[in-house]
């Protein structure tokens, strides 16, 4: 059986999960245990050195990072298609899903310090709740261009561009950032979340946020759970104010880098 670990609120498995659900291919979902503040097991460390989700074991075969995995997916059961055949077309839903992966993926975890893990309060945190917003507005309007008039990002077919965006604009509407009302891109995000791989993947985030979330922000006060503060979501704390953040987080021993390889 092909194990995905996951977490169902990460983006980056999300899409893996919908990606699987598309192509008809089952899968066991695993969730390691990474908010416990224990050593991770030895399973999960043999097949990610990084101690990360997703990854996604298919026989003696492990990978990690979302992108790869996506790849995998697609050689190994290149039917139904998610990318377009146009090399070009193939590039453009991957430039998309490398924007929402940094700049969109950012701009959510940093409303999700604010808002869940109330990293700030008074000014600092209206200051910079106020500057996701507006990060979400453009990043929303780019994806609206990039849509155009299609059905899909991809086209006239759901695939890659579509998978990678959808887990992202739905958390803008949980953080009440959701797309114009009667814009193409909510129009879109409508008729996406039909899908029943895309409504099966969003039903369990919203389970899991609706069962989870006091229970994660209260390990994270007290120090057992450590938010990873990576590349662009480091440079987003900073570049919106909130060096301050970062600093009190790495005092507390409540955030983290990414884990070293040994």
């Amino acid at each position: 059986m092909i194990k995905l670990y996951e977490h169902p609120l990460s983006p980056y498995a999300q899409k893996c999960k919908i990606a699987l659900y598309e192509k008809g291919i089952e899968f066991e979902a695993v969730l390691p245990d990474l908010l416990s503040g224990r050593t991770p097991s030895a399973e999960f460390s043999a097949v990610n050195p990084r101690l990360e989700v997703p990854t996604f074991v298919d026989g003696e075969t492990s990978i990690f990072d979302s992108t790869i995995i996506l790849e995998y997916i697609e050689e190994r059961w290149p039917s139904p298609a998610l990318l377009p055949r146009s090399p070009a077309e193939r590039a453009r839903m991957r430039m998309i899903e490398e924007v929402v992966d940094t700049q969109y993926d950012a701009v959510n975890w940093g409303l999700m310090e604010m808002l869940i893990f109330k990293r700030a309060d008074g000014d600092l945190a209206t200051k910079i709740i106020a500057r996701a917003a507006e990060q979400t507005a453009g990043l929303q309007a780019w994806l609206e261009r990039q849509l155009g008039t299609a059905k899909w990002l991809g086209g006239d077919a759901f695939g890659w561009g579509d998978l990678s965006v959808v887990p992202y604009v739905n958390a803008s509407v949980l953080f009440g950032q959701a797309p114009k009302q009667g814009s193409k891109l909510a129009e879109w995000l409508a008729r996406v979340n039909e899908r029943p791989s895309v409504a099966k993947t969003t039903a369990a985030a919203n389970e899991a946020a609706a069962t989870g979330m006091a229970a994660i922000a209260g390990l994270v006060e007290s120090g057992t759970f450590k938010r990873e503060y990576r590349d662009h979501r480091l440079e987003w704390m900073i570049r919106s104010g909130g060096m301050s953040i970062v600093e009190q987080g790495l005092s507390r021993r409540t955030i983290r880098f990414s884990y070293e390889i040994r």
